[in-house]
């Protein structure tokens, strides 16, 4: 008989719902967690792979000769024989691989390989180019083709002349790099027999044995896939990619283990990237601050990919609506999945837009954006966050600012801009699915010796598996988490799922619970031996196992785990639907300073509301919330890849020239659960917390100066320019 499913109520929980270290935080900040570059096998070698840097070009020739010379290497080769020509540059201008004995020695060589090749007359970098009339196709259906629609053209167009306030504006934002700190990758440990393991930084563990066993001409059950620590995936690293696929072929080449991670020129090239978009919107609205109408014409840009914009209208509610999606080729490497798909720029030129709305209505903006979510939570979250913020002492609340002001009442602890600069208050709000899927299922061993394993082939992406993999059985078994030993990242565990849409922790954590519980029944069983009493009749506190009817009948944890001899108790649990749900909510507020002689944008404070059902770890919820927050501020103020339109190379392609926040960028941040959610589920969360940062940075450079600055990155030129159309 199956142990009811459920979750304990909050009031009794003794491990969850608190702050606890990671169980891994010590390994990570003493360097001895080993990620996937840090492997090193006997008989190794190293590879590079060798890319021409150009988009679309004739290849005439290419001589493996100079680095098949070089001393120290021991392997070159094409990696497509036949290729004569590079349609875009990314993946596709892969044109070799060399392996040497080390890292050195394969740079030398990788450098020492001739190409022969010449430019085509059109890069197909822009919008422009790619939509000349002689311009290449670089997709089946052409360059430039809508991709998507919604709503009646013609009522919207109507409502919006009948809309008693009417904003038109163009938003924009730029395509985004993940900046992985570790870069995509693997080694191949395979020495020409029937087996091999790949130690790869992924995010889909159990998801990706057959993809390495097909290029290693082995099955699936024979490779196995490890992933213990990995150093950011943000969506780039579902499948094992070209570099997976090269490195498994010079393995079965060799027959000696293969070290192949891209260097960081390549990660920007070649591993995928955030779309940008062009937003162009008509909005209307009427006295109340109710929006009436939308209409909006939108470009993706996703390089060789369709890239991502969800449909306008973005979470909030317009009578009237309508939206034109273009998607628009470019010959650059394609988009991937980068933390909430589409959404941090739908929700920049929403946010914006109805910010401006509100401007023009002379409304608060956060009482506009009430009166048009349909969410109560939202209204909840945006009233809490505006609180901390320091909203009410605002004084413009319902316009921006026409002068520095250097004295109000501000929030205890919130910094005051530097003489001269004005400060400003800004507002966006995020939700996404977060739901669980099947397939997770989570292995539970007790030993007689009192020793508790969890095991599941789940990735922790940075994120806090690993600990609530352990926090939840020790829970439910009245155990300190320390007493239980967590073992995920390995395709030889019972399977984990894809890392990706913030589906973990809802598919994964309700697995380890029904483990949990199975776990409990049995333990119950044998205590019924000695205690007596009925199963289900139990309490598992503080380390020892009590009958709830009578508390003189009870042992300690080690004194039943002895009952077991040399019989081990192992179950193994499965998703469980009625223990997750999906469907997370959330309120950001920026404080901002705005230098209006130079132009540049300081954050003060960022406040950050976010609903999440049962917080497994609250230390591990602020931490995510304060990681969304810094990724917002670095869309917003830092991130843009630039291109060369003249000859299609990109020019930010390291992170000298790729600018992203660093530590002094970063503000006061006040990461907030919210404590009004007490749904008895679980459910990721961080991937909405990444969401609305941009759009209310934007929106505090308007309230501090009235710089309406509509395209990311917000840079010192752009908020002069801003100033400067203001007059």
């Amino acid at each position: 008989m199956e142990p009811e499913i459920r979750w304990k109520d909050r009031k009794d929980l003794t491990v969850l719902d608190r702050a606890l270290p990671r169980v891994d935080a010590v390994a990570k900040v003493t360097g001895t967690a080993r990620y996937s570059h840090d492997m090193r096998l006997p008989g190794m070698v190293y590879a590079r792979l060798v890319l021409l840097p150009w988009t679309r070009a004739r290849i005439e020739a290419i001589d493996l000769a100079p680095a098949q010379a070089t001393p120290g290497v021991v392997h070159a080769a094409l990696v497509e024989p036949d290729k004569d020509q590079v349609r875009y540059l990314g993946d596709d201008a892969v044109v070799a691989v060399v392996a040497a004995e080390s890292p050195e020695a394969a740079q030398d060589g990788a450098r020492a390989v001739r190409i022969d090749w010449t430019a085509e007359d059109n890069p197909l970098v822009t919008r422009e180019q790619v939509s000349e009339a002689d311009a290449a196709s670089l997709g089946r259906r052409g360059n430039v083709w809508q991709s998507g629609e919604r709503g009646d053209a013609e009522g919207v167009e109507r409502a919006l002349q009948a809309a008693p306030v009417l904003v038109e504006a163009e938003y924009s934002a730029p395509v985004q790099h993940h900046a992985c700190l570790e870069t995509h990758g693997c080694v191949v440990d395979y020495r020409g027999g029937e087996e091999a393991t790949v130690y790869a930084s992924t995010q889909a563990v159990s998801g990706n044995p057959g993809s390495f066993a097909r290029p290693l001409g082995l099955d699936s059950s024979k490779v196995r896939v490890v992933c213990e620590y990995m150093g950011g995936g943000f969506g780039a690293k579902f499948g094992i990619g070209l570099e997976g696929r090269v490195a498994c072929e010079v393995a079965r080449a060799l027959g000696r283990p293969v070290h192949l991670m891209v260097d960081r020129p390549q990660e920007f090239l070649m591993t995928g990237n955030r779309s940008g978009t062009r937003q162009v919107m008509r909005g209307g609205a009427d006295r109340q601050g109710r929006l009436v109408a939308l209409s909006v014409e939108a470009d993706k840009f996703g390089g060789v990919s369709g890239g991502s914009l969800p449909t306008p209208p973005y979470i909030y509610k317009v009578e009237e609506a309508y939206a034109r999606i273009h998607t628009v080729h470019a010959a650059l490497d394609g988009n991937r999945a980068m933390r909430a798909p589409g959404h941090p720029q739908a929700s920049f030129a929403m946010e914006s837009m109805v910010d401006e709305l509100a401007a023009a209505l002379g409304m608060d903006p956060v009482e506009m954006r009430i009166a048009n979510l349909p969410s109560e939570s939202h209204h909840r979250q945006l009233r809490e966050v505006a609180r901390a913020i320091g909203w009410d002492q605002h004084p413009f609340r319902t316009g921006p600012a026409d002068r520095p002001l250097e004295a109000f009442e501000r929030p205890a602890g919130c910094p005051a801009p530097p003489a001269g600069w004005m400060e400003g208050i800004g507002f966006a709000v995020s939700q996404w699915g977060a739901g669980g899927r099947r397939g997770a299922q989570c292995e539970v061993r007790i030993q007689a010796d009192g020793s508790v394993t969890s095991s599941c082939g789940v990735q922790d992406l940075g994120t806090g598996a690993r600990s609530y993999v352990a926090a939840i059985v020790a829970e439910e078994l009245g155990l300190e988490r320390s007493q239980v030993t967590a073992r995920i990242g390995d395709s030889a565990l019972p399977p984990g799922v894809a890392s990706g849409g913030s589906v973990t922790t809802g598919s994964v954590a309700p697995a380890v619970q029904h483990a949990a519980l199975l776990a409990r029944e049995a333990m119950e069983q044998r205590a019924v031996e000695v205690l007596g009493g009925e199963p289900g009749g139990f309490r598992f506190e503080r380390g020892r196992i009590t009958r709830a009817d009578d508390a003189s009948k009870s042992m300690t944890w080690l004194e039943a785990c002895a009952l077991l001899g040399q019989q081990p108790i192992s179950v193994t649990g499965s998703f469980q639907s009625e223990l997750h749900q999906g469907g997370v909510h959330g309120a950001q507020a920026a404080r901002v300073a705005v230098d209006p002689v130079t132009g540049r944008v300081k954050v003060l404070d960022m406040a950050c509301v976010q609903d999440q059902g049962i917080p497994l770890n609250r230390l591990t919820v602020r931490s995510q919330i304060n990681g969304g927050m810094v990724q917002g501020l670095s869309y917003a103020l830092f991130e843009q890849r630039v291109v060369d339109p003249d000859f299609g190379a990109v020019l930010t392609a390291n992170f000298e020239d790729y600018k992203i926040a660093g530590a002094k960028d970063i503000p006061r941040m006040q990461p907030i659960i919210d404590e009004g959610d007490q749904r008895s589920a679980v459910m990721g969360m961080a991937e909405a917390t990444g969401v609305p940062g941009a759009g209310a940075i934007a929106n505090a450079v308007f309230n501090a100066c009235g710089a309406r600055v509509r395209a990311l990155p917000i840079t010192p030129d752009r908020v002069l320019e801003a100033l400067g159309r203001r007059g």
